[in-house]
């Protein structure tokens, strides 16, 4: 039989003599198991919010999107037959051209980001199963038509019936603004020919129109922003990457889906782990309750450690009975927070019962929350530590006086 822990086990579960004590180490278990709780929910919360904007994205970005290191716009010609043609693994790509441009629809007027792309853009990204309304018609029958995002078409009004065409206006790059007004923008004008709906970051802000009409504008004849490349699914998207970096040079930079958006993604990172810091130190408060539960213990039990001692039992035992009661009141809470804290997020995953608010202003209707194993073991691993160092302390600084047993000394005859 373990003794320590027997021990330990008696004293955790006592109802004599210690109603305080087992009433402050109930208070202290609660602090914990809320505090684990929070944890769970909050970090699925972030996991879910994280995949799911991973997954809207993916349906519009190119597994790889090359663009120059210098410079705004490039001869596609560099890297397609010598390059791209070449490597195993690219199941195709596509040439775009994006800048911004000032729309006009009728008496409104609106800037976004105009995004010229060929016939093979659909074939790349997931643009098809985005289009809410019309159909996408990269100007594949001669005629100019674009395809505004859901954000765009609300605000100018826009309507699918071939009536008013939308208007882009860019700076024109030989005229200066003061001496010639009239030719300093180019013009150009296409008709609506359907309307996509993605995120509101995107569709607010994206119009797609062909190729060459945006060439024209940007007088960048032969030229694109970017290639943007699909990878077969049976070659790693990393691997390509590093063969198209080691033939095209360092004139050119690929970025993987998550690159494309690095700031965004490395903006929800640092918002997960600084709420689960925030959470983490509220922990370490409810912790301070484990540390006095153990001190007014060890100083209630001072009979029962001399009682022990004197019958032999080493020093390094007793501090581990302590040790063990500290232990069980944050193993307690720690589980229960995980237990609760998983079940509510799989009521969550399955009914959707909290709402996010402003009905109709997202994708989705409920809190997204996503259950990753390696946040649960991190937050295990962090709880059950800061329930060691609670009970480590008073155990080796507060009771060291009261653990030692000094015999008394024999009389002389």
């Amino acid at each position: 039989m373990n003794l320590p822990y027997f021990i330990a086990r008696r004293y955790l579960f006592s109802r004599r003599k210690q109603h305080v004590i087992n009433l402050i180490s109930g208070i202290a278990a609660t602090g914990i198991c809320i505090g684990t709780f929070a944890l769970v929910v909050v970090l699925s919360v972030f996991n879910g919010f994280d995949g799911l904007i991973k997954s809207y994205f993916s349906q519009l970005d190119p597994d790889l999107r090359i663009i120059p290191r210098e410079g705004k716009f490039f001869d596609p010609g560099l890297l397609t037959a010598p390059i791209l043609d070449k490597i195993p693994g690219i199941a195709g790509y596509s040439a775009v051209m994006e800048g911004n441009a000032l729309l006009a629809y009728e008496e409104r007027q609106f800037i976004a980001t105009m995004k010229g792309v060929d016939d093979r853009f659909h074939e790349i990204t997931g643009i098809d199963s985005l289009i809410i309304d019309g159909q996408f018609m990269p100007g594949g029958s001669g005629e100019c038509f674009a395809v505004p995002g859901q954000g765009v078409a609300a605000y100018l009004g826009i309507s699918l019936g071939f009536t008013s065409p939308v208007s882009f206006y860019v700076p024109s790059g030989g005229h200066s603004a003061s001496f010639a007004p009239g030719k300093a923008l180019k013009f150009g004008s296409c008709y609506p020919s359907g309307v996509f709906a993605l995120l509101e970051e995107v569709d607010a802000s994206t119009v797609f129109v062909p190729l060459a009409f945006a060439r024209e504008l940007f007088e960048a004849e032969g030229k694109v922003s970017a290639l943007e490349v699909k990878v077969n699914p049976e070659f790693p998207v990393r691997k390509v990457r590093k063969t198209i970096l080691e033939k095209a040079g360092d004139h050119f930079l690929v970025q993987t889906k998550y690159q494309q958006h690095d700031a965004l993604y490395k903006t929800m990172k640092m918002e997960k782990w600084a709420t689960y810091l925030i959470l983490a130190f509220i922990l370490i408060i409810a912790s301070f309750n484990i540390l006095g539960s153990l001190t007014m213990l060890i100083i209630d039990k001072k009979e029962d450690i001399m009682i022990l001692r004197s019958m032999g039992a080493p020093e390094e035992m007793v501090r581990k009975i302590f040790l063990l009661e500290g232990w069980l009141i944050s193993l307690a809470g720690t589980a229960a927070g995980l237990l609760l804290g998983v079940l509510v997020c799989l009521v969550q995953i399955r009914w959707g019962i909290v709402p996010l608010p402003g009905e109709g202003s997202f994708v989705i209707s409920a809190y997204p929350v996503e259950i990753q194993i390696p946040d649960l073991l991190f937050i295990s691993g962090v709880v059950l530590s800061i329930g060691f160092l609670a009970a480590w302390y008073p155990v080796r600084h507060i009771g060291g006086r009261e653990l030692r047993f000094n015999p008394a000394p024999k009389k002389n005859d």
